[in-house]
Parts: structure tokens; sequence; C-alpha cells
């Protein structure tokens, strides 16, 4: 007789157990790795010409510093416990990735523009929600983007590999994000509610406007914050517009899956991506 797995006990959206499930599972997920010890893979000629080439290295360090202090800002300012330790986790991995970028640019001799001064914001809050929802948009597309270039070559296997622990943070990041940000909204005041919704609609405003701002800047060969954007116009890969939001789709799918099913996932981008890419198909 065949053993029968028992179904995960459900959790209500906005409850202690909730809480505890999306925090634990950050924590508990924790990779110790140093940045200071990772080996570099070496590169012949080739290789290194097209990673020094690629205009992103300055944006991705600076992304991930202000990212860093934005987190950290609103673990400060949270009295929940359990909570502020998930967030001070999460701003631990920001500046480690930060570290990971800077010594790897070390490593290959790309030399970065002097890093701006990062200034601790005014309303943590904001800062730790523009955070968050930007990652949730660009991990989406650097996902596929890491695996197309994996598959075309344009990176070496072994410097994938060694860049795969920064990925699979970034998907617990958002993961923790996304239900932090519907527990948040659940256990408010209800007067507070629709300020928080309006945060919420500037937030998004202001990161569509800058990624197409971005993008008609990078048209232009101008540098500028956001290293999705400008990684997508960089990396050239043989797959059609489509083919690529599928691929973002389905790596996205594949690295949420690892995790509990009681966990919400991140909804709004893949939604337009689904939907983008059946106007995609539906024109060729």
């Amino acid at each position: 007789m065949s053993a029968t797995v028992a179904e995960p006990v459900r959790i209500r959206r906005g409850s202690e157990a909730h809480k505890s499930l999306f925090c634990r599972t950050l924590l508990d997920t924790f990779n110790p790795y140093k940045p200071a010890i990772i080996d570099w893979p070496a590169l012949d000629d080739e290789a290194r010409a097209r990673l020094v080439s690629l205009p992103i290295w300055d944006i991705a360090v600076q992304t991930e510093g202000r990212a860093r202090l934005n987190v950290a800002s609103y673990g400060a300012v949270t009295h929940d416990p359990l909570l502020r330790e998930a967030i001070e986790l999460n701003a631990f991995e920001e500046g480690r990735h930060k570290s990971v970028l800077a010594n790897m640019v070390a490593a290959y001799g790309i030399e970065l523009a002097p890093e701006p001064q990062y200034l601790t914001p005014r309303d943590p809050e904001w800062a730790f929600m523009l955070t968050g929802y930007s990652e949730c948009i660009d991990s989406f597309f650097a996902f596929g983007l890491f695996e197309a270039a994996r598959r075309s070559g344009f990176f070496p296997p072994a410097l994938v590999d060694t860049f795969e622990p920064v990925m699979q943070e970034e998907a617990r990041h958002i993961l923790f994000f996304v239900n932090w940000a519907a527990w948040h909204r659940r256990t408010m005041r209800w007067w507070r509610r629709p300020w928080f919704e309006l945060k919420v609609l500037g937030i998004w405003i202001v990161l569509v406007w800058e990624r197409v701002r971005v993008a008609r800047d990078v048209d232009h060969g101008v540098q500028d914050n956001n290293f999705t954007v400008t990684g997508a116009k960089s990396v050239s890969v043989d797959v059609s517009a489509a083919d690529l939001v599928d691929l973002c789709l389905a790596e996205n799918h594949r690295r949420m899956a690892a995790y509990d099913p009681r966990l919400l996932r991140p909804a709004a981008v893949p939604a337009v991506a689904r939907l983008v890419s059946r106007l995609l198909r539906l024109r060729s």
C-alpha cells in the first residue's frame, strides 16, 4: 500500500501563521557563502572581452548599494522581532550582492565609476516598497536573460554557476516581499489602507516611467540605474522577443516552484508578460 502525503495546512493571508511562514522561509533558506572566498573562474580573452564590454556593472553595483540601504532603513523601524530579523537578513543579502559584484569586477579588471553617496531614505516604507516592487520586475526578466545567456554561451558555464546563488537569493527576496505586502495590507489599520494603496500606485507609476526612460536612454548610449533594461539591450541572444518573454515566464515558474505552495507568488509582472507574449505571437 502506497503512502499518502498530507496536504499542507492552509493558512489565512495576513495571519500570524502567514507571517511566520514567509519570514521563516527566508531565514531558513539562507546560504552562508562568503563573497571574499569565491573562486572566480579563469576566462579566455574572448569571454573576458564580452564580460568587460557589458555597460551594466556600475549600474548593478549601485543598484545593490541602494537596495541594501532601502531595506535596512525599513528593518530599523520594524517592531515585530521575527519580521525585523527577516528584513535585516534581506538587507544583508543585498549588501552581499554588492560585494559579489565588486569582487567580480576586480577579479576581471573591470573599471567602475566612483559610487554616489547613498542617502538614508526619508520614508523607509516607501523605500522598502520601491526596492521590493522594482526587484519583482527586474528579477522576472533577469531570470530569463540569465538562462538565455547560459544557453547561448554568452557567459561561460563556470561563471553562470558562480552567480547562481545570487539568482536564488533574488527569487527568495521577491517571494518574501509579495507575501510581506499581502500580510501588511491585511494587518494595518483600516484608515491607513487608502494611503498605502496610493503609495503602491505611485511606486508602479515611478517604476514604469523609469524603465521607459531608461530603455530610451540606452538606445542613445546612456547608462542609467537599471540593470535589467540595460542588460537586455547588451546581452545579444538569438531568440525572438516572444520566445524571450516565454523563457522569462518559464524560469520564473521554475524558481518559484521550489517554495511552499501556500506562499503567494509575484503575479503582476507575469500576468503582463503573458499578455505581451500572446500579442507578440498574434503579430508574428
